[in-house]
Protein backbone atom coordinates (compact mmCIF):
# COMPACT_ATOMS: atom_id res chain seq x y z
CA UNK A 1 0.00 0.00 0.00
CA UNK A 2 1.18 3.47 -0.85
CA UNK A 3 1.43 5.22 2.96
CA UNK A 4 -1.83 6.59 4.37
CA UNK A 5 -3.15 10.14 4.59
CA UNK A 6 -4.91 10.64 7.64
CA UNK A 7 -8.29 13.02 7.23
CA UNK A 8 -10.19 13.43 10.55
CA UNK A 9 -13.41 14.62 8.90
CA UNK A 10 -15.48 16.28 11.43
CA UNK A 11 -19.12 15.68 9.97
CA UNK A 12 -21.39 17.10 12.67
CA UNK A 13 -21.06 19.42 16.10
CA UNK A 14 -24.09 17.52 17.14
CA UNK A 15 -22.85 15.54 20.27
CA UNK A 16 -24.74 14.00 23.34
CA UNK A 17 -22.14 15.37 25.64
CA UNK A 18 -20.29 18.45 26.63
CA UNK A 19 -17.17 16.79 28.24
CA UNK A 20 -14.78 18.81 30.43
CA UNK A 21 -11.80 18.81 28.22
CA UNK A 22 -13.50 18.84 24.90
CA UNK A 23 -11.85 21.29 22.42
CA UNK A 24 -14.93 21.80 20.03
CA UNK A 25 -17.09 23.57 22.69
CA UNK A 26 -14.30 24.75 25.25
CA UNK A 27 -14.11 28.82 25.75
CA UNK A 28 -18.31 29.19 24.47
CA UNK A 29 -17.22 28.43 20.66
CA UNK A 30 -19.42 25.93 18.46
CA UNK A 31 -22.55 27.89 19.52
CA UNK A 32 -24.68 26.21 15.92
CA UNK A 33 -24.34 23.06 15.44
CA UNK A 34 -23.61 22.13 11.91
CA UNK A 35 -23.80 19.04 10.32
CA UNK A 36 -21.91 18.89 6.64
CA UNK A 37 -24.99 18.19 3.81
CA UNK A 38 -24.69 15.17 1.62
CA UNK A 39 -23.52 16.83 -1.27
CA UNK A 40 -20.29 18.42 0.25
CA UNK A 41 -19.54 15.18 1.85
CA UNK A 42 -19.32 13.82 -1.22
CA UNK A 43 -17.15 16.49 -2.29
CA UNK A 44 -14.99 16.31 0.54
CA UNK A 45 -14.10 12.67 -0.61
CA UNK A 46 -13.15 13.80 -4.46
CA UNK A 47 -11.04 16.47 -2.72
CA UNK A 48 -9.37 13.93 -0.37
CA UNK A 49 -9.01 11.36 -3.15
CA UNK A 50 -7.52 14.23 -5.69
CA UNK A 51 -4.99 15.01 -3.24
CA UNK A 52 -3.77 11.53 -2.30
CA UNK A 53 -3.60 10.84 -6.04
CA UNK A 54 -1.43 13.94 -6.56
CA UNK A 55 1.14 13.03 -3.16
CA UNK A 56 0.87 9.11 -4.20
CA UNK A 57 -0.56 8.37 -0.88
CA UNK A 58 -4.02 6.08 0.03
CA UNK A 59 -6.87 8.28 2.06
CA UNK A 60 -7.82 7.08 5.39
CA UNK A 61 -10.78 8.01 7.00
CA UNK A 62 -11.13 9.28 11.04
CA UNK A 63 -14.71 9.77 10.77
CA UNK A 64 -16.02 12.05 14.24
CA UNK A 65 -17.65 14.98 14.90
CA UNK A 66 -19.47 15.25 17.83
CA UNK A 67 -20.91 11.97 17.41
CA UNK A 68 -20.80 10.73 13.86
CA UNK A 69 -23.90 8.59 14.13
CA UNK A 70 -26.50 11.68 14.87
CA UNK A 71 -25.16 13.10 10.97
CA UNK A 72 -28.81 12.39 9.88
CA UNK A 73 -26.77 11.19 6.20
CA UNK A 74 -24.23 9.01 8.14
CA UNK A 75 -25.60 5.78 6.50
CA UNK A 76 -25.56 7.30 3.22
CA UNK A 77 -22.22 8.25 3.97
CA UNK A 78 -20.89 4.93 5.01
CA UNK A 79 -22.22 3.30 2.01
CA UNK A 80 -20.39 5.73 -0.48
CA UNK A 81 -17.28 5.28 1.51
CA UNK A 82 -17.53 1.28 1.21
CA UNK A 83 -18.23 2.16 -2.30
CA UNK A 84 -15.15 4.08 -2.99
CA UNK A 85 -12.95 1.47 -1.19
CA UNK A 86 -11.91 3.79 1.61
CA UNK A 87 -10.87 2.32 5.33
CA UNK A 88 -11.97 4.39 8.04
CA UNK A 89 -12.62 4.52 11.88
CA UNK A 90 -15.22 5.96 13.49
CA UNK A 91 -14.83 8.01 16.56
CA UNK A 92 -17.86 8.49 18.44
CA UNK A 93 -19.76 8.21 22.03
CA UNK A 94 -21.67 4.62 23.04
CA UNK A 95 -24.91 6.29 23.60
CA UNK A 96 -26.48 4.77 20.10
CA UNK A 97 -24.36 1.70 19.49
CA UNK A 98 -26.03 -1.62 19.65
CA UNK A 99 -25.46 -5.14 18.08
CA UNK A 100 -27.56 -4.06 15.39
CA UNK A 101 -25.67 -0.99 14.96
CA UNK A 102 -22.17 -2.56 15.23
CA UNK A 103 -23.14 -5.33 12.76
CA UNK A 104 -24.47 -2.51 10.44
CA UNK A 105 -21.08 -0.92 10.55
CA UNK A 106 -19.04 -4.21 9.98
CA UNK A 107 -20.55 -4.56 6.81
CA UNK A 108 -19.89 -1.27 5.27
CA UNK A 109 -16.56 -1.68 6.02
CA UNK A 110 -15.41 0.10 9.51
CA UNK A 111 -12.49 -1.19 10.68
CA UNK A 112 -12.24 -0.08 13.89
CA UNK A 113 -14.61 2.15 16.22
CA UNK A 114 -12.90 4.50 19.04
CA UNK A 115 -14.19 5.29 22.46
CA UNK A 116 -13.26 7.29 25.30
CA UNK A 117 -12.49 6.10 29.07
CA UNK A 118 -10.99 9.26 31.25
CA UNK A 119 -10.53 7.10 33.99
CA UNK A 120 -12.76 4.99 36.49
CA UNK A 121 -16.50 5.68 36.89
CA UNK A 122 -16.94 8.31 39.07
CA UNK A 123 -14.29 10.43 37.13
CA UNK A 124 -14.96 9.30 33.80
CA UNK A 125 -18.68 10.09 34.36
CA UNK A 126 -17.19 13.55 36.20
CA UNK A 127 -16.10 14.58 32.51
CA UNK A 128 -18.90 13.28 30.63
CA UNK A 129 -22.44 12.44 31.89
CA UNK A 130 -23.75 9.99 34.36
CA UNK A 131 -23.97 6.55 33.00
CA UNK A 132 -21.43 7.11 30.07
CA UNK A 133 -18.81 4.69 31.76
CA UNK A 134 -21.43 1.78 31.83
CA UNK A 135 -22.48 2.66 28.66
CA UNK A 136 -19.03 2.78 26.88
CA UNK A 137 -18.07 -0.81 28.76
CA UNK A 138 -21.10 -1.98 27.03
CA UNK A 139 -20.28 -0.95 23.59
CA UNK A 140 -16.78 -2.56 23.93
CA UNK A 141 -18.69 -5.85 23.88
CA UNK A 142 -21.35 -4.56 21.06
CA UNK A 143 -18.16 -3.63 19.07
CA UNK A 144 -16.21 -6.51 19.71
CA UNK A 145 -19.32 -9.09 18.75
CA UNK A 146 -19.72 -7.24 15.56
CA UNK A 147 -15.98 -8.06 14.31
CA UNK A 148 -15.07 -4.63 14.73
CA UNK A 149 -11.51 -3.69 16.26
CA UNK A 150 -12.57 -1.64 19.91
CA UNK A 151 -9.76 1.26 20.53
CA UNK A 152 -9.98 3.04 23.76
CA UNK A 153 -8.83 6.94 24.21
CA UNK A 154 -8.30 8.63 26.91
CA UNK A 155 -7.63 12.00 27.57
CA UNK A 156 -4.73 12.44 30.77
CA UNK A 157 -4.61 15.35 33.13
CA UNK A 158 -3.72 15.66 36.85
CA UNK A 159 -7.43 15.00 36.94
CA UNK A 160 -7.26 11.36 36.13
CA UNK A 161 -3.40 10.58 36.14
CA UNK A 162 -3.22 8.26 39.14
CA UNK A 163 -6.48 6.09 37.45
CA UNK A 164 -4.90 5.59 34.23
CA UNK A 165 -3.23 2.37 35.69
CA UNK A 166 -6.50 1.10 36.65
CA UNK A 167 -7.70 2.16 33.23
CA UNK A 168 -5.29 -0.16 31.68
CA UNK A 169 -5.93 -2.55 33.81
CA UNK A 170 -9.66 -2.71 32.89
CA UNK A 171 -9.67 -2.22 29.24
CA UNK A 172 -6.82 -5.51 29.09
CA UNK A 173 -9.54 -7.30 30.78
CA UNK A 174 -12.25 -6.72 28.58
CA UNK A 175 -9.98 -7.68 25.98
CA UNK A 176 -10.08 -4.21 23.86
CA UNK A 177 -7.96 -4.31 20.85
CA UNK A 178 -6.15 -1.14 21.28
CA UNK A 179 -5.52 1.43 24.02
CA UNK A 180 -3.65 4.93 23.82
CA UNK A 181 -3.88 7.87 25.16
CA UNK A 182 -2.91 11.54 24.84
CA UNK A 183 -2.74 14.97 27.25
CA UNK A 184 -5.20 17.37 27.67
CA UNK A 185 -4.78 20.31 25.31
CA UNK A 186 -5.10 23.44 27.24
CA UNK A 187 -7.77 25.94 25.28
CA UNK A 188 -6.83 28.77 27.64
CA UNK A 189 -4.03 30.85 29.10
CA UNK A 190 -5.35 29.70 32.50
CA UNK A 191 -5.63 26.28 31.94
CA UNK A 192 -2.67 23.77 31.69
CA UNK A 193 -2.36 19.52 32.00
CA UNK A 194 -1.24 20.59 35.47
CA UNK A 195 1.39 18.03 35.09
CA UNK A 196 5.18 18.29 36.01
CA UNK A 197 7.37 17.31 33.37
CA UNK A 198 9.42 14.58 36.35
CA UNK A 199 6.01 13.53 37.39
CA UNK A 200 5.11 12.52 33.87
CA UNK A 201 8.08 10.51 33.09
CA UNK A 202 7.19 8.83 36.19
CA UNK A 203 4.05 8.27 34.99
CA UNK A 204 5.46 6.67 31.47
CA UNK A 205 7.84 4.33 33.43
CA UNK A 206 5.38 2.64 35.25
CA UNK A 207 3.04 2.12 32.49
CA UNK A 208 5.46 0.70 30.26
CA UNK A 209 6.18 -1.72 33.20
CA UNK A 210 2.47 -2.51 33.22
CA UNK A 211 2.32 -3.06 29.48
CA UNK A 212 5.46 -5.26 29.29
CA UNK A 213 3.78 -7.57 32.10
CA UNK A 214 0.82 -7.64 29.70
CA UNK A 215 2.73 -8.79 26.85
CA UNK A 216 4.86 -11.34 28.53
CA UNK A 217 1.16 -12.58 29.64
CA UNK A 218 0.31 -12.61 26.10
CA UNK A 219 -2.59 -10.14 26.29
CA UNK A 220 -4.70 -9.17 23.41
CA UNK A 221 -4.43 -5.32 23.71
CA UNK A 222 -2.34 -3.28 21.68
CA UNK A 223 -0.60 -0.46 23.22
CA UNK A 224 -0.40 1.94 20.99
CA UNK A 225 2.23 4.93 22.08
CA UNK A 226 0.54 7.88 20.66
CA UNK A 227 2.34 10.31 22.97
CA UNK A 228 5.49 10.90 21.14
CA UNK A 229 6.83 11.95 24.42
CA UNK A 230 7.24 8.42 24.66
CA UNK A 231 10.00 8.11 22.12
CA UNK A 232 12.08 10.29 24.89
CA UNK A 233 11.34 7.77 27.24
CA UNK A 234 12.17 5.19 25.63
CA UNK A 235 15.66 6.68 24.01
CA UNK A 236 16.78 7.14 27.86
CA UNK A 237 15.73 3.49 28.54
CA UNK A 238 17.74 2.22 25.68
CA UNK A 239 14.75 0.76 23.89
CA UNK A 240 14.67 3.01 21.19
CA UNK A 241 17.63 3.98 19.11
CA UNK A 242 18.33 6.55 16.38
CA UNK A 243 18.91 4.26 13.54
CA UNK A 244 22.31 4.31 11.90
CA UNK A 245 20.62 5.25 8.72
CA UNK A 246 18.84 7.46 9.97
CA UNK A 247 19.78 11.48 7.75
CA UNK A 248 20.28 14.89 9.41
CA UNK A 249 17.18 16.67 8.68
CA UNK A 250 14.59 14.14 8.34
CA UNK A 251 11.52 13.66 9.68
CA UNK A 252 10.85 9.83 10.24
CA UNK A 253 8.08 10.00 13.20
CA UNK A 254 6.53 12.27 15.48
CA UNK A 255 3.92 14.67 15.41
CA UNK A 256 1.62 14.30 12.42
CA UNK A 257 0.57 17.90 12.06
CA UNK A 258 2.17 19.51 8.53
CA UNK A 259 3.04 15.53 7.44
CA UNK A 260 0.49 13.00 7.49
CA UNK A 261 -2.46 14.65 9.08
CA UNK A 262 -5.13 17.29 8.43
CA UNK A 263 -8.94 17.82 10.00
CA UNK A 264 -11.80 19.29 8.03
CA UNK A 265 -14.85 20.55 9.73
CA UNK A 266 -18.64 20.24 9.07
CA UNK A 267 -18.44 23.43 7.60
CA UNK A 268 -15.25 22.45 5.14
CA UNK A 269 -13.04 24.34 7.33
CA UNK A 270 -9.74 22.38 7.05
CA UNK A 271 -7.11 22.77 10.11
CA UNK A 272 -3.66 21.62 10.32
CA UNK A 273 -4.74 19.73 14.09
CA UNK A 274 -7.99 20.29 15.38
CA UNK A 275 -6.06 20.90 19.18
CA UNK A 276 -5.03 24.27 18.58
CA UNK A 277 -6.21 26.98 16.63
CA UNK A 278 -4.55 26.33 13.42
CA UNK A 279 -6.97 27.11 10.39
CA UNK A 280 -5.01 26.41 7.00
CA UNK A 281 -8.03 26.51 4.46
CA UNK A 282 -11.22 25.41 3.10
CA UNK A 283 -12.18 22.02 1.27
CA UNK A 284 -15.34 23.49 -0.28
CA UNK A 285 -13.57 26.56 -1.80
CA UNK A 286 -9.85 25.35 -2.23
CA UNK A 287 -7.90 22.09 -3.49
CA UNK A 288 -6.89 20.04 -0.34
CA UNK A 289 -3.69 19.40 -2.20
CA UNK A 290 -3.08 23.13 -2.62
CA UNK A 291 -3.34 23.38 1.31
CA UNK A 292 -1.22 21.04 2.17
CA UNK A 293 1.61 21.94 0.02
CA UNK A 294 1.19 25.33 0.90
CA UNK A 295 -0.35 26.57 3.66
CA UNK A 296 0.82 23.93 6.06
CA UNK A 297 4.20 24.36 5.08
CA UNK A 298 4.61 26.65 8.28
CA UNK A 299 4.38 23.09 10.79
CA UNK A 300 6.79 21.79 9.00
CA UNK A 301 9.48 24.57 9.66
CA UNK A 302 11.23 22.29 11.94
CA UNK A 303 14.28 24.32 12.39
CA UNK A 304 11.34 26.98 14.31
CA UNK A 305 11.04 24.32 17.22
CA UNK A 306 12.20 26.15 20.58
CA UNK A 307 13.58 23.34 21.99
CA UNK A 308 13.51 20.13 19.59
CA UNK A 309 15.57 21.58 16.65
CA UNK A 310 18.21 21.22 19.36
CA UNK A 311 17.38 17.75 20.44
CA UNK A 312 18.72 14.54 18.38
CA UNK A 313 15.46 12.89 18.79
CA UNK A 314 14.26 16.13 16.62
CA UNK A 315 13.33 13.36 13.44
CA UNK A 316 11.38 10.99 15.60
CA UNK A 317 9.62 12.59 18.92
CA UNK A 318 8.93 16.58 18.93
CA UNK A 319 6.74 15.68 21.86
CA UNK A 320 3.04 18.08 21.56
CA UNK A 321 3.25 20.89 19.72
CA UNK A 322 -0.48 21.78 20.39
CA UNK A 323 -0.16 21.12 24.35
CA UNK A 324 2.90 23.53 23.40
CA UNK A 325 0.14 25.86 21.79
CA UNK A 326 -2.55 25.70 24.29
CA UNK A 327 0.09 26.26 27.21
CA UNK A 328 2.13 28.84 25.76
CA UNK A 329 0.47 30.85 22.83
CA UNK A 330 3.12 29.46 20.71
CA UNK A 331 3.42 26.23 18.27
CA UNK A 332 7.10 26.06 18.30
CA UNK A 333 7.37 26.46 21.85
CA UNK A 334 8.96 23.62 24.21
CA UNK A 335 5.84 20.42 24.92
CA UNK A 336 5.38 21.48 28.79
CA UNK A 337 6.16 18.29 30.02
CA UNK A 338 9.34 17.26 28.20
CA UNK A 339 11.73 16.83 30.83
CA UNK A 340 15.29 16.45 28.38
CA UNK A 341 17.60 19.45 29.12
CA UNK A 342 19.01 20.33 26.31
CA UNK A 343 22.37 22.44 26.33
Amino acid sequence: MKPYFAFQWHITDCCDQRCKHCYIFSEGNCTELVSMPLEDMKKIISNCEDMCEKLNRTPYYYITGGDPILHPEFWTLMEIIKSRGSKFTIMGNPFHLSEDVCKRLKSCGCEKYQLSLDGMRDTHDSFRKPGSFDCTLKAIEYIKNAGIMCAVMSTVSDANIKEMPDVVDLVVDKEVDIFAFGRYCPTAADKSTGIEPLEYRAFLDGLWKKYEKYRKQGKKTYFNLKDHLWTLYLYEEGIFKIPTSAEDGMIYDGCHCGVCHMTILPNGDVYACRRFESKVGNAFKESLADIFVTKEEVYRDFDKFEKCSKCELRGFCRGCPAVACGTSGSFYAADPQCWKEIE
